[in-house]
């Protein structure tokens, strides 16, 4: 344990004191919503706007705000959970070049030790960064409309923490192959430029053909995306309803903004969608312990 916590303090100073890692991970959120904010926002308000209007009701400005913000911010944080993981994950590769892991495997540091350690180190600077982006989204939706209520902000807060562990896991999967810079920066500008399309985040999954739908829905980060948008706009449907909107045109809306997902026909429940999330969590630990057991016998 006591060699456990000193590679995690460890791989955590040093990846605070390279600055340059450290800043492309903290700023990367802060792009997202001024990208998400600058060309997505209208799209979403003309896509609320013209479902409310084709089912003969009215709203006001700040549902329709509440109503993209929450899109907005749901979209922003399901991707920052994953790419913020692949940028912070980068001292396993370092390790590699530098030779500095080859000197830890010498050394008695058992295998899952060392593993650990890479994934406990992520996990905490993913979750630093990661907090502070779901802090800048709350100061962001509460000035675009506010309908969440405290049990919406702490289910938030949860699915963030889920998904900074599944970003990191299959970071942890993904990097751990990787010996070169140069391999790195391919996979982080392949995951940050596609993640968000095959999780939901750019484009909802309603918008895709039924034969992708298909394929999407076997993806774990598709539900991690659901349940953000499932709390993040909550409230606003609660409030639909208050203000008599149909049940039918309130379904609609979360059908075309995924806050409901099916698979092969049949409605994911949030249980569903969180036990799916927790068991890919698991599976992809579990698989990044073996392939650094593997690897470590190897170089013995």
């Amino acid at each position: 344990m006591t060699e456990l916590a000193a590679l995690v303090k460890r791989n955590t100073r040093l990846y605070f004191k390279d600055k340059g890692m450290f800043f492309t991970s903290l700023i990367t959120p802060l792009i997202l919503l001024v990208l998400y904010g600058t060309f997505l926002s209208s799209v979403y308000e003309d896509m609320f706007r013209s479902a409310v209007e084709a089912a003969g009701t009215t709203v006001s400005d700040q549902l329709i705000g509440g109503c993209v913000g929450g899109e907005l911010v749901s979209s922003l944080l399901a991707v920052c959970c994953i790419t913020v993981a692949f940028c912070s994950n980068l001292l396993m590769v370092q390790d590699k070049v530098t030779g500095a892991r080859r000197d830890m495997t010498i050394s008695p540091v058992k295998p899952r030790t060392l593993a650990f350690s890479y994934y406990l180190s992520t996990l905490l600077s993913t979750l630093l960064i990661c907090g502070v982006a779901t802090v800048i989204c709350l100061l962001y939706l509460k000035y675009l409309g506010w309908y969440l209520t405290a049990e919406d902000v702490a289910l938030l807060l949860l699915d963030v923490v889920l998904l900074v562990l599944f970003g990191t896991a299959l970071s942890s999967c993904v990097n751990f192959p990787l010996s070169t810079n140069g391999q790195c920066s391919a996979v982080g500008t392949i995951v940050s430029a596609g993640y968000g399309f095959i999780c939901g985040a750019y484009m909802p999954i309603s918008q895709f053909s039924e034969g992708l739908q298909k394929v999407i829905s076997f993806l774990p980060g598709t539900y991690g995306t659901s349940l953000l948008r499932n709390h993040a706009m909550r409230g606003v449907f609660a409030e639909m309803k208050q203000q008599g909107f149909p049940t039918q045109v309130v379904e609609a809306i979360r059908d075309s903004v995924d806050c409901n997902l099916y698979f092969f026909g049949e409605k994911v429940e949030l249980g569903s969608m969180y036990l799916t999330l927790i068991s890919s969590v698991v599976i992809l630990i579990v698989l990044y312990i073996t392939m650094h057991a593997l690897w470590s016998r190897k170089q013995g």
